[in-house]
């Protein structure tokens, strides 16, 4: 049995200032042109509370509508490198996939061998699974795993026509298992303040749920 539906998030869980308005009547009236050209919000470790609330692998994702994606490459050049971040989508109109192609992987060695591993509160969607697999076949050089924490609308089946076809374009696809989320907790996650050395909690369920998507995701794969 899966998780049961999460209540709907406290702004600050959900990425926003605990300031802002209240009420979502007020919120949802925001019209999409009116919000500013996108922002990617990069970095080095992402706050404690969007990591508990954003990466946690419940089947209802209610209020869940970021992308938070931690990376790591590798550089195998003459020197061999390793560079880590974070990346997370400042609203809907933008995705951090998209961002990891467009800002992050231009600045390691061109030519040189990367490979690459993600950390994703939830996997691509299927505009950036063409982009992932276009990137694959482009770059012979390029290797990259993909650890999520949920499959985003697994039952779609373009959704999961865009799964396949990242496997098929040589992308290693992973269900995040607690030991993962642990890793992302101590290499991606800023201290909490006071506790500096705290160690990660697991939720309840975090097991089951695992096991849940690494079902469904042998299914479709």
């Amino acid at each position: 049995k899966m998780a049961e539906k999460q209540e709907e998030p406290s702004n600050a869980q959900n990425g926003e200032p605990d300031n802002a308005e209240e009420g979502e009547g007020k919120k949802k009236k925001v019209k999409r042109e009116d919000l500013p050209p996108f922002e990617i919000v990069t970095g080095e470790r992402l706050p404690a509370i969007f990591f508990k609330f954003q990466f946690r692998n419940v089947e209802y994702s209610s209020g869940r509508n970021k992308t938070f994606l931690c990376y790591m490459v590798e550089t195998q050049g003459k020197e061999p490198v390793t560079s880590r971040g974070y990346l997370e989508d400042e609203h809907a109109a933008a995705h951090a996939e998209m961002a990891f192609f467009n800002t992050i992987l231009p600045s390691c060695q061109p030519g040189a061998r990367h490979d690459v591993t993600w950390y994703v509160s939830s996997s691509p969607c299927v505009t950036c699974a063409q982009r992932i697999c276009e990137a694959l076949r482009k770059d012979k050089g390029l290797r990259l795993t993909i650890m999520v924490g949920r499959l985003f609308m697994w039952e779609e089946p373009e959704m999961q026509a865009a799964l396949r076809s990242m496997k098929e374009a040589g992308c290693k696809l992973r269900i995040m298992k607690p030991q993962d989320f642990e890793y992302v907790w101590k290499n991606f996650v800023e201290p909490e303040e006071g506790e500096e050395a705290k160690s990660f909690v697991p939720w309840e369920d975090i097991q089951e749920n695992f096991q849940y998507y690494e079902e469904k995701l042998a299914e479709i794969l």
